[in-house]
């Protein structure tokens, strides 16, 4: 009997652990949901503006007054998009980045990198916003567009000799087109919301930053790591030797943080493919460990 279709690909996005999905899906739930919105609005269905009451109380607004009174639009402001393709657009770039970052590190490093960008973005925007010179500017801010220049720029320098394939132009360096990428978004926010822009680049700053310290053996996601409880030792009569040889061979197995950076470092400088075989295997396992 053939699987129906939605139950199967309900299973094939959602059966790893990767945020991503759930990320995108609440992108596009809140996109359907103020559309529904407008179009009741529209048919004056309802009384109440309520596309606008939405975009209103969940877009980060332009001044810290208006935040104090709504704190939460730090958090749902990444949600809201008003264009399909610029929802479109970020939700690929949000896929394809995503994934690569995750092919090398784990869930906890990107999501530091991701909404670390994001929060921080909103901060200095909320900052930036409050100095005189841009009292009259764009009165909202929303989209992840701060969390992708976090993203794309820590990618970036962590595999940037990484080669992809794109239509009509053959193979290109990741360094490439996220250079492109990011000048051409900088230069649009440059003209359309200043504000934005300068923001844009701290973030992109510092994704940068977060993976070049990584590469130097400092991980900021750590921070957010889950200490393990200590266990109580057990005694067990007949079983000690038992234990004692699968306890060397576990942190045997462990991959050691020097070797870790010796390969971040060669990826840094040659790209991923110039791995072997083992030396991908340990970074799989580290990936693994930290999860």
């Amino acid at each position: 009997m053939k699987e129906n279709v939605l139950k199967s690909f309900i299973r094939d996005t959602y059966k790893n652990t990767s945020p991503i999905p759930y990320i995108i899906t609440g992108q596009v739930l809140m996109f359907v949901l103020l559309h529904i919105f407008e179009l009741l609005t529209f048919d004056e269905v309802v009384s109440l503006d309520l596309f606008r009451w939405t975009y209103e109380n969940l877009s980060l607004p332009m001044s810290f007054k208006a935040f104090i009174q709504q704190p939460w639009t730090l958090i749902t402001h990444p949600f809201l998009y008003q264009g399909i393709f610029n929802l479109l657009f970020d939700c690929l770039w949000l896929y394809w980045i995503g994934n690569i970052f995750l092919n090398f590190l784990n869930n906890r490093q990107f999501l530091t990198v991701f909404i670390g960008g994001i929060l921080l973005g909103g901060l200095v925007f909320l900052g930036i916003s409050s100095l005189p010179y841009y009292s009259n500017q764009t009165a909202y801010w929303n989209t992840t567009a701060l969390g992708l220049a976090a993203l794309i720029s820590s990618v970036t320098l962590l595999v940037p000799n990484l080669e992809v394939r794109l239509f009509i132009f053959g193979n290109v360096k990741l360094k490439t087109i996220a250079l492109i990428y990011l000048a051409l978004e900088f230069g649009f926010l440059m003209v359309s919301n200043p504000v934005t822009a300068v923001a844009y680049l701290f973030m992109a700053g510092f994704g940068i930053c977060f993976m070049w310290q990584l590469q130097k053996g400092n991980d900021w996601s750590r921070f957010f790591k889950r200490s393990k409880r200590p266990q109580h030792l057990k005694v067990v009569q007949g079983q000690k030797h038992q234990h004692t040889t699968e306890k060397r061979r576990h942190h045997s197995d462990l991959p050691n943080q020097e070797l870790i950076d010796q390969i971040l470092d060669k990826i840094s400088i040659s790209g991923y493919e110039s791995l072997n075989s083992q030396e991908k295997e340990v970074l799989f396992k580290a990936s693994k460990q930290d999860q």
